[in-house]
């Protein structure tokens, strides 16, 4: 967050507050909340839960909440088990979710009876973090695979092999290998996991070819040499992995996204308590241990407004529609 941004911010705080309407409001807030809960859909280890656990550490002792939050891992369903407990939850604070953009703005066309509407169900509150997905291999795939292309010419020659992981099944990295495939005309089937840590855990063994995930999840094999990172999804080069080229620079711009983990609240969750937790949130999100932590998962910490936010989410609510449309993926619950 520029340091603009984050004057803005606390002085449309301090004007807020200044209020007659805000302080009462405050005052029935129930803040400063003893815990909260941080529901986050996938297994523990992974990019997302450190996150959580990242933020959740450095919220405490705010004037959103006076303990270290208690992240609660709801893997499965491709992360909208932790949404679907979400919703019901309290609308008073006590209880959020992180989650990439997928479980909101892309499942919605994927799942006709989807038990969750993301603009009314739920309250956004603030991002956390820039993810930038990416492709990588393992000993399945020949070491002289070294980009795109030639994974895709040694797909088409071996049919048989040509796969590929993603953290679950209607997810932003599903769909970066399914579009990968139709526009080159390969086919490469998904094998949906629960999350990132068993896909690279199968891909590091030989057991899959490839798995499309944040490429934060990728890194340390990629430095060993067990696995090896052929593109990273940003519209720019990962600092993480500078080596490693773009989609776009090989050739395939439309697989260019910066997706995000952002923070949500149970709808109805009143301003006051929004705000607080926002600004608690911005606060761990600048913290330079926080920034340091999410650098060695591939994460860029950024922090946003709850209108940031929501403004983002209808963004890429409006363009993952139509491409998941094309690529023809539907699933019912």
């Amino acid at each position: 967050m520029t340091q603009r941004r984050a004057f803005l911010q606390a002085g449309v705080a301090a004007t807020l507050f200044g209020s007659t309407a805000f302080r009462q409001a405050w005052a029935q807030s129930g803040l400063p909340i003893e815990q909260v809960k941080i529901f986050y859909g996938f297994p523990a280890g992974s990019s997302g839960d450190i996150v959580s656990r990242r933020v959740a550490e450095k919220i405490a002792g705010s004037s959103y909440t006076r303990n270290v939050a208690v992240v609660d891992n709801r893997p499965g369903a491709g992360g909208r088990i932790a949404m679907d407990v979400l919703k019901p939850a309290p609308a008073d604070g006590s209880h959020l979710a992180l989650t990439p953009f997928s479980m909101l703005a892309v499942f919605p066309p994927v799942y006709r009876h989807l038990s969750y509407d993301p603009f009314k169900d739920f309250a956004p509150v603030s991002m956390t973090s820039i993810i930038n997905h990416g492709l990588a291999v393992g000993p399945l795939v020949p070491e002289s695979v070294k980009n795109v292309r030639q994974f895709l010419d040694w797909a088409k020659a071996n049919p048989a092999l040509a796969n590929y992981g993603s953290p679950g099944a209607g997810s932003t990295p599903h769909f970066l290998g399914a579009l990968l495939g139709i526009n080159s005309g390969v086919a490469l089937n998904h094998i949906p996991y629960k999350g990132s840590v068993p896909g690279v855990t199968d891909v590091v063994g030989g057991q899959v070819a490839a798995m499309v995930t944040p490429h934060g999840d990728f890194i340390a094999n990629h430095k060993t040499g067990k696995m090896r990172i052929l593109a990273t999804s940003g519209s720019k080069r990962s600092p993480f992995v500078p080596e490693v080229p773009t989609f776009a620079e090989q050739g395939f711009p439309e697989l260019t996204v910066d997706e995000w983990f952002s923070i949500f609240a149970p709808a109805r969750t009143p301003a006051p308590v929004i705000a607080a937790a926002n600004a608690a949130i911005n606060a761990a999100v600048r913290d330079k241990s926080v920034i340091d932590s999410l650098a060695v998962v591939g994460l860029v910490a950024r922090g946003s407004t709850p209108e940031e936010l929501g403004q983002s989410l209808r963004e890429q609510y409006e363009r993952w529609g139509p491409l998941v449309k094309r690529i023809g993926f539907t699933a019912d619950t």
